[in-house]
């Protein structure tokens, strides 16, 4: 079975990570030639290939940030959403010459143009549902039209959570829940230090420097703390135009007086969490799903999310981690305060959080979603049959 992956972008933000461990693994362990295809060149580029991914830039796209979807009035939507669709004219001839049996949306743009392509190349089409489509994300109208588009042309979801997908329309169309798995090979049979004294603690923060990501949530809560850690490490790069909100977070840093250490963008950041006592989830919305949680677990940090969304299906609230609500800075103070001052309670979290982590393995998401994808492919039109689950976290 040929699989053909889309994607709009070739940044290497969390959702193009994901597919790229997914699709390594789908490669790697089940008859599936799984293959990607990106609208625009970048880093991933070189990240996929160098797993061994077949992966191609379709010829003659158009740059992805033309193509909005979402910009300040209809007729930018309009033109954006034609320019998609005549991406997806030509990609229907790449799924063609690459012999899909089925193609893959990573994206609400993937997705527009997919829809063409699969009608084009006359295969089947699912749509990986990356990201909640909800009024938060997209807006009351919006969201309410991505989610009929979706009903429309999907043949499927692949959603990253239970949380995103019941922001989907999933009435007579099948689905499944595939999280996006961590690849433990990197950790496997690491050591590391002990949890530190209170007074020497290290806390990273490990995302895209995006408002939404909340970085600035954790730096206002850190400065009220009642002991402060020994370093804060912000880790991650800013994508799509936001380059402005990490100098408004160093300008916040140095006014709230804070050890923090901005690393960028970090291919991997198992040594930094290997080497750091707390992980702090900071999103101020819904998070999705929260790969990076599931890393910090590995880790053996002690890890605090916020709630609601995929996090909630991550961690259990003082068993693994601790839970505080998006966008409260005097709950996660609180977590903070907590979590520095006792180092004996760090362990034991962290412990757990180890346990906790093996069920999110790529492996599994990958027999999954192999299964899902040779059911659709060999029983197009059975929309009513139950949707298959990965079992409950």
């Amino acid at each position: 079975m040929r699989a053909l992956f889309v994607g709009h972008t070739a940044a290497p933000s969390g959702a193009e990570l994901a597919t790229a461990r997914l699709v390594a693994a789908l490669r790697e362990s089940h008859p599936v030639e799984a293959s990607v295809i990106l609208t625009e060149d970048g880093p991933m580029i070189a990240k996929m290939r160098a797993q061994g991914i077949p992966t191609t830039v379709l010829p003659n796209a158009f740059d992805s940030r033309s193509m909005t979807i979402q910009g300040s009035g209809w007729l930018r939507r309009l033109a954006g959403g034609a320019a998609l669709l005549r991406v997806g004219w030509s990609l229907g001839a790449a799924a063609r010459d690459h012999r899909a049996d089925v193609l893959i949306a990573g994206s609400t743009k993937a997705l527009v143009m997919s829809a063409v392509a699969a009608a084009r190349a006359r295969i089947p089409l699912l749509w990986q549902v990356h990201d909640r489509i909800s009024a938060e994300y997209f807006g009351r109208t919006l969201s309410l039209m991505i989610r009929a588009l979706g009903w429309i042309v999907a043949d499927g979801y692949i959603a990253n959570s239970r949380s995103t997908a019941d922001t989907v329309a999933r009435w007579r169309r099948r689905s499944v829940i595939a999280y996006p798995g961590a690849d433990f090979s990197r950790t496997t049979g690491t050591r590391r230090e002990p949890q530190r004294a209170p007074e020497e603690a290290t806390v990273a923060v490990v995302g895209r420097l995006t408002p939404w990501k909340g970085q600035d949530v954790v730096l206002r809560a850190l400065a009220r703390t009642a002991l402060r850690p020994r370093r804060v490490y912000l880790v991650g790069g800013t994508f799509f135009g936001e380059e402005s909100f990490r100098n408004e977070l160093e300008d916040l840093a140095r006014e709230l007086q804070l050890p923090v250490e901005f690393t960028g963008h970090v291919d991997d950041p198992t040594e930094i969490l290997l080497g750091s006592d707390i992980l702090v989830h900071s999103s101020v919305i819904a998070e999705p799903f929260g790969q990076v949680i599931v890393e910090g677990l590995q880790a053996g940090c002690a890890v605090i999310a916020t709630r609601p969304g995929g996090p909630a299906e991550i961690v259990e609230p003082d068993v693994s981690g601790l839970l505080v609500d998006a966008g409260d800075t005097a709950d996660l103070t609180v977590a903070l305060d907590q979590l520095i001052a006792d180092a004996q309670l760090r362990t034991r979290l962290a412990q757990a959080g180890r346990l906790r982590a093996q069920r999110f393995d790529v492996a599994e998401s990958a027999r999954v979603v192999a299964k899902f994808l040779a059911d659709i492919v060999t029983s197009r039109g059975g929309h009513t049959r139950t949707a298959t689950e990965m079992p409950r976290a």
